[in-house]
């Protein structure tokens, strides 16, 4: 006879913004943290947080060099990559550790490490053991996409989830893709002096994002870069230490092979069917607005239900989990009407709303300013040429419809935009309803709103 699954007040897949459901309000609840892999998630791990420390570094490096039109002599001498790694998950590492001692040190935690399956209706098993919970709670994230192409299982690759653990710089690197994991690590990599290709089968880097940002990007990036973009790929093959990715266009050839094709929600690979959860189209769990799932007492956030893939929407989901799971009475909604984002690579880029084609695809009227940083006191003194801030608004309303910046501190100068789509203000109460330090790089958003 079967034994009965051990049973829990809350189950917690995933210890990334998963970690974060337990709150207070959980305090006297006996609850089950279940994580496959480093305790943290992806972010603190493998993403966000320690390729920002590799971006610090590279972009230190990059502005070696490129300062004689300031009459700044400067060059780089060299990078010590054992150094810069080691700076990193030094820091990194015993922070996922302590965090999972932590867990391990709570009376009303039990941590399991291992995979989760789904066997039956809410009944999950890690490592042979069974266990079910009043309410489990899907944080389980994305994984890297491998795509289907010719060779590949033949030849070693790298993903974003090994990549930045590589032992020494490899003289060249191939990149496969052309969305912001491409764009920051390829410029962390071209900055510490690596000979970096990129591979895209789109005409465009990040292809995703407003087309006159994408534009510039791609032909600054290309100054930098060696870009084989707009041919399909053909395969993948290995001579010698040298790997060869076949394009319809050319060969592109180096000594290390960098995957960045995009992401996949790990639903699937939960088993999630078996408890009765349903999975969309792109294989992510369907939820409502209150992150419920389509089996009562099952729960998601952050990338396993959503395609934006951000720490921040995680956060904001956990936040609308945890008080739902609390007080089943007053149920809360995430608010993901503006989903801001950004780009760390070089140029850096942030936008949040619409993008100029999505609008003209939808048909609707709007508003249009763009305005270079060369405009401002601080982009002149930089002598900035490629830079720029882009606004759309609505011609009835005034209000923000969507912002887009490319150039430096451009996350930072977004987050004023941000602020003004979200709580519904003008483009005028935005621009004439506070005074803009002089001269500081925000007075290039200040100048596109009053172009609106």
């Amino acid at each position: 006879m079967s034994q009965s699954p051990e049973r829990f007040d809350l189950v917690v897949v995933g210890t990334g913004s998963g970690n974060s459901v337990l709150t207070p309000d959980f305090d006297d609840w006996r609850v089950a943290l279940i994580e496959r892999d480093v305790f943290g998630g992806t972010c603190l791990n493998r993403g966000c947080i320690p390729s920002k420390m590799f971006v610090y570094a590279a972009d230190m490096a990059h502005q070696a060099g490129h300062t004689g039109h300031l009459g700044v002599d400067s060059s780089l001498d060299g990078v010590r990559w054992p150094e810069i790694v080691g700076r990193v998950f030094g820091r990194i590492d015993p922070i996922a550790q302590g965090g999972e001692d932590y867990r391990h040190s709570l009376d009303n935690v039990t941590v399991f490490n291992g995979d989760a399956r789904f066997v039956g209706h809410k009944v999950l098993e890690v490592n042979g053991h069974q266990l079910t919970g009043d309410h489990i709670v899907l944080a389980a994230g994305a994984r890297p996409f491998i795509p289907p192409i010719s060779g590949l299982d033949e030849v070693p690759y790298h993903t974003s989830d090994t990549v930045m653990r590589l032992e020494s710089l490899p003289e060249r690197l191939v990149i496969l893709g052309g969305g912001y994991i491409a764009a920051e690590l390829g410029h962390v990599f071209d900055a510490m002096g690596v000979s970096v290709s990129i591979v895209n089968r789109s005409e465009r880097l990040l292809r995703a994002e407003d087309e006159e940002v994408s534009a510039a990007f791609t032909e600054i990036v290309s100054q930098r870069m060696d870009c084989a973009l707009g041919s399909p790929i053909i395969g993948v093959s290995q001579s010698g230490s040298q790997i060869t990715v076949h394009t319809k266009a050319r060969d592109v050839t180096g000594d290390v092979l960098l995957l960045a094709t995009g992401r996949l929600p790990n639903g699937e690979q939960l088993g999630v069917a078996r408890s009765g959860v349903e999975l969309d189209d792109s294989g992510y769990v369907v939820t409502d607005e209150y992150l419920r799932t389509s089996v009562e007492g099952v729960w998601a956030l952050g990338d396993i239900c959503h395609a934006a893939q951000l720490k921040h929407t995680a956060n904001e989901d956990t936040r609308a989990v945890a008080h739902n799971i609390a007080n089943p009475n007053d149920l809360r909604a995430p608010d993901h009407s503006g989903i801001p984002h950004a780009v760390f690579a070089y140029p850096q880029v942030a936008a949040v709303g619409a993008t100029e084609q999505a609008l003209r695809a939808e048909g609707r009227p709007y508003l249009k300013a763009v305005r270079p940083y060369s405009d401002t006191a601080y982009g002149w003194a930089m002598e900035d040429t490629t830079s720029f801030a882009k606004v759309l608004a609505d011609p009835e309303t005034r209000r923000l419809l969507g912002a887009h910046i490319i150039g430096p501190q451009a996350p930072t100068l977004i987050q004023q935009l941000i602020q003004g789509f979200q709580f519904g203000l003008t483009v005028d109460e935005m621009a004439r309803g506070q005074l803009y330090i002089h001269p500081a790089l925000t007075e290039v958003v200040e100048q596109a709103l009053l172009e609106l």
